[in-house]
């Protein structure tokens, strides 16, 4: 049987909220973040449950340098990454199409269909773009982070953030006019 002092059950309480609260904030923004990377949705939920292991296992190792958002973005980023570049996801085919519930405002349903529409083809080019493009356009439009939360999430120069940003929308204006 482990015993515990007060000590390390005051860490251990105070870790368990830490960790409830963290995924309370974050959990939906880390799936759609995990989700880009991926485009699945069923793996972009263990992605992310992996995602909270590490948060929790590395919890020690966050000194508050930087957002605790930048520091949980930069984990997950890291993981997806380390995914993509394993054989299990080189050889594995992802076959789920981009499902979305997508909340009309229109209470027509043929504006309701075409808004739909209209945003599962922009999801569906911008999922076309590298991952290096397709990150920066996720962490700023969908997340809102700043270029400067994103250059410190994925630990790239603000200004390579910053040209990636306008390389992104200049291949996603060319793919929707049809240049693809």
């Amino acid at each position: 049987m482990v015993s515990c002092t007060i000590s390390s059950l005051t860490v251990c309480l105070y870790l368990k909220e830490l960790m409830e609260q963290i995924m309370k904030d974050y959990g939906k923004d880390v799936l759609y973040l995990c989700y880009t990377y991926v485009k699945e949705w069923n793996l972009a939920e263990d992605l992310a449950q992996d995602v909270f292991v590490k948060i929790y296992s590395k919890a020690d190792t966050y000194r508050g340098e930087a957002k605790r958002k930048t520091w949980i973005y930069k984990i997950a980023i890291n993981h997806c990454k380390d995914y993509i570049k394993s054989a299990h996801y080189r050889y594995s085919v992802v076959t789920e199409k981009i499902q979305k519930y997508i909340k009309g405002t229109s209470s027509s349903v043929e504006d309701l269909a075409l808004y739909k529409d209209e945003k599962q083809t922009l999801y569906q080019h911008i999922f076309r773009l590298p991952v290096k493009y397709r990150e920066v356009i996720f962490l700023f439009y969908y997340d809102e982070l700043s270029l400067q939360e994103i250059s410190e999430s994925l630990n790239i120069n603000i200004n390579t953030i910053k040209s990636r940003l306008t390389k992104a929308k200049s291949l996603l204006k060319h793919s929707l006019k049809g240049g693809q």
